[in-house]
């Protein structure tokens, strides 16, 4: 069933149905998309003003309820693959861009510059007042999200703009996600831009920019993580600061994140707050052979005032490390002092891969297979 106008009606898309984004998509305020276990949404490939993407707008809700056994996937139209397919039939892991992603905005606040209380997601543009975020409502609820896989997204609508797999904008707290994975997103794979909304069991593999990236004064949590990193791939975990007055902080703990020798480990920028804990890194390389990748960096005065003042902390990480690295090589501005060396297999911290069995690609492809 082809989709190509904005969904103006409490709508639901069935089990066993594709249904396929012809354009830029939005389930408008007041209205409910209910998305049953097992369907897959596919967006038809474009970019620049022809991106597709299925936008849910301030005051709308999704109910994308999967299940272990019947996940709901989002991907490209020239995927082959089946209601009952877990793995893409003709499309490897690595291809990224084909069309946009997941976009669900809310009423929660942000810290935005000039301290404006809403502000338009990037990937949309400004003519499409779908694409608003913000507000006073913490408490906001966007719908649930559960066992959904987002594959082959980050279309470029505009010059080092592209879209998220999953785009979390102002989402309030009255949001349940859970079980979520983003497969070969050319720009970030999760990002959150303000709100409160928590997030539980994610996975991010060959994420094109950043696999986890927080913005504008998140203060949620995010609980049992695994990225895994591509030959594209910037940051692991790439954390940034508010950008108005209004602070807020953060926690992303119980995280495993596998590398790839290109990736960078996180980089912590714009006066970051938030509390990283109990996250286990390898495979990544000695920054001393790659021009300062493969670190956990703290850029910028404000984000090392923040890390002294602890309005910034690292509790209990854990690395193996090539022979010849040491910890302060990694875990550089003092970090180290929350940082223990373990061998392969050793790590006593990260993520419960068993939330990912049998529902994910990176799973059935034995992409967990090293994780503890």
């Amino acid at each position: 069933m082809v989709i190509n106008s904005n969904i103006t009606s409490n709508t639901t898309w069935e089990t066993g149905r594709i249904y396929i984004l012809s354009g830029r998509i939005a389930v408008t305020a007041g209205n409910t998309l209910t998305i049953q276990p097992g369907v897959i949404v596919k967006g038809e490939v474009g970019s620049g003003s022809n991106a597709t993407a299925l936008v849910v707008a301030r005051g709308a809700k999704i109910n994308a309820v999967g299940t272990a056994s019947a996940p709901i996937i989002f991907t490209t139209v020239a995927d082959e693959i089946t209601p009952g397919q877990i793995a893409s039939p003709n499309l490897d892991p690595v291809l990224s861009g084909l069309w946009g992603g997941l976009i669900v905005l809310g009423n929660a606040k942000g810290s935005f510059a000039g301290d404006v209380k809403e502000i338009q997601i990037e990937g949309i543009p400004p003519s499409d007042t779908n694409g608003l975020y913000g507000g006073d409502n913490d408490q906001d609820n966007s719908g649930t999200i559960k066992y959904i896989s987002i594959r082959h997204g980050g279309a470029n609508i505009g010059e080092g703009n592209e879209i998220n797999g999953l785009t979390l904008g102002g989402v309030g707290s009255g949001t349940v996600i859970e079980n979520v994975e983003v497969v070969a997103n050319q720009d970030d794979g999760i990002e959150w831009f303000g709100g409160a909304v928590s997030v539980k069991n994610a996975l991010v593999w060959n994420a094109g920019d950043d696999a986890i990236d927080t913005d504008q004064a998140w203060s949620g949590t995010l609980d049992n993580f695994i990225v895994i990193t591509g030959g594209e791939t910037d940051h692991a975990l790439e954390i940034d600061g508010p950008e108005g007055s209004a602070l807020g902080a953060h926690t992303i703990k119980n995280g495993t994140i596998k590398g790839n020798g290109v990736a960078e480990f996180g980089d912590f920028r714009d006066g970051a707050r938030g509390t990283f804990e109990n996250i286990y890194f390898f495979g990544f390389a000695d920054p001393a052979t790659t021009n300062g990748r493969g670190d956990l960096s703290l850029s910028g005065d404000k984000t090392v005032a923040n890390f002294a003042n602890g309005s910034l902390k690292f509790i209990k990480l854990e690395a193996t490390l090539a022979p010849q690295v040491t910890l302060a090589t990694v875990f550089r501005n003092g970090t180290v002092a929350a940082a223990a060396s373990v061998a392969a297999g050793a790590n006593t911290i990260g993520a419960n891969k068993t939330a990912f069995a049998t529902w994910t690609w990176a799973d059935v492809a034995g992409q967990l297979s090293d994780i503890k």
